[in-house]
């Protein structure tokens, strides 16, 4: 169920990528690559609400916020079919983004409500490995879709998935926050439980660590097209080489929900930022002496790009572990902070991408070496310890 509405998000982005250019000229779209403001719209409706949607969740419950979400979500999926104008279509899908973030916080607090430590490390391990496949099938499933029916239906699937979710989770989500934990909704409450989270050294830590690191993700995201086209003349099959990297981030997730429960969060997420730093700096040695080699490239880059599937849930499982009196709150803000951080490093990596892929893979060792270097604080100086459970 969970790994089903954090697919909330990836679907609603990738699932269209086949119709974009069949919808700008549908509403003659004259700026050429305007139509990719569909998708972003919806990431900017995604973000910032996360911060107002987590201490609601901590006040009035998980179950109200997300059904209430999941309600949003299937409204505006029906209504984009029928947007008049584009700029209408741009609000509706702000407005998808803003109900999205409503079940993604939603769904990171149930999961801390009945989980911690290592065993939230493997839910979240599961259902990071559901939201790493959708990225793959959701366009064809775009694809199968418009063979069918009308592009309008590619939003009203979305509003039909969120539906059967909203059915789903009455039948069978317990409530997970009881009465007496919720928290007072008021101004100082939030910026309280804002403080909380930014103030804990274990929580800041991770979250400074996974913001760092997942700019590489980011920045792989925003270059790849080019990477593989331009420098490597393989835009072609490009999606091909893109599902097995995707293809392998799901298999490490899924090893890591089998793994962390017998070695612990710290023990494999700090071996694996090792092993990320020491591939990333191989394949760059590589790359600018020996030449750029698209199979040398590729395999190095696949298995460093691996990396992040042992890392994800395992930051984000250090960073909340003692978060649980606010999970609500402390999940926005997470989710929030490594969001923008991430996404704002990959942007400005992918943006000074020279037709090589040098800068790439500087980008992966410094901020590699970055996000290593706020583990070693955070854990002050002690790497690979088992800690879970201590305060």
């Amino acid at each position: 169920m969970m790994a089903a509405i954090f697919g909330l998000q990836a679907l609603a982005i990738d699932v269209m990528l086949p119709a974009l250019e069949i919808i700008g000229d549908h509403y003659v779209i004259e700026k050429e690559n305007d139509q990719q403001k569909i998708i972003f719209a919806f990431i900017l409706g995604f973000g910032f609400p996360q911060l107002l949607f987590g201490p609601l969740s901590d006040r009035f419950g998980r179950k109200i916020l997300l059904q209430l979400s999941l309600v949003g979500y299937f409204i505006t999926g029906f209504a984009c079919m029928i947007a008049p104008s584009f700029g209408s279509l741009l609000a509706l899908r702000l407005l998808q983004g803003v109900c999205c973030a409503g079940t993604r916080v939603s769904a990171g607090a149930i999961i801390r409500d009945l989980s911690k430590g290592r065993s939230m490390a493997s839910i979240l391990s599961l259902v990071y490995t559901v939201f790493m496949i959708v990225p793959i099938i959701a366009p064809a499933i775009g694809t199968g879709i418009m063979a069918i029916a009308d592009w309008r239906w590619i939003f009203g699937t979305l509003g039909i998935f969120s539906a059967a979710l909203f059915m789903w989770t009455q039948i069978r989500l317990p409530k997970t926050l009881e009465d007496q934990d919720r928290r007072p909704f008021s101004i100082e409450q939030i910026f309280d439980g804002f403080k909380q989270v930014l103030s804990h050294r274990i929580t800041a830590g991770y979250m400074l660590a996974s913001g760092l690191i997942f700019g590489c993700l980011f920045a792989f995201i925003g270059a790849s097209e080019q990477v593989f086209d331009e420098v490597f003349g393989r835009g072609d099959t490009f999606f091909i080489y893109f599902a097995g990297i995707a293809g392998l981030l799901a298999v490490m997730n899924f090893s890591n929900s089998l793994f962390v429960e017998r070695f612990g969060m710290r023990r494999i997420s700090h071996v694996v930022v090792l092993i990320f730093i020491f591939l990333s700096i191989l394949n760059l040695l590589y790359m600018q002496f020996v030449g750029q080699n698209f199979w040398v490239f590729y395999i190095l880059f696949m298995l460093t790009f691996g990396c992040f599937g042992m890392m994800g849930a395992n930051f984000s499982s250090l960073a909340l572990e003692y978060m649980g009196n606010i999970a609500g709150t402390a999940n926005a803000v997470y989710g929030f902070v490594t969001m923008t951080l991430s996404s704002a490093l990959g942007f400005m990596v992918a943006s000074s991408f020279d037709g090589t892929v040098r800068p790439l893979l500087i980008a992966y060792v410094l901020l590699g070496i970055s996000s290593l270097i706020v583990i070693l604080i955070t854990e002050k100086g002690k790497l690979f310890s088992v800690g879970e459970g201590k305060t």
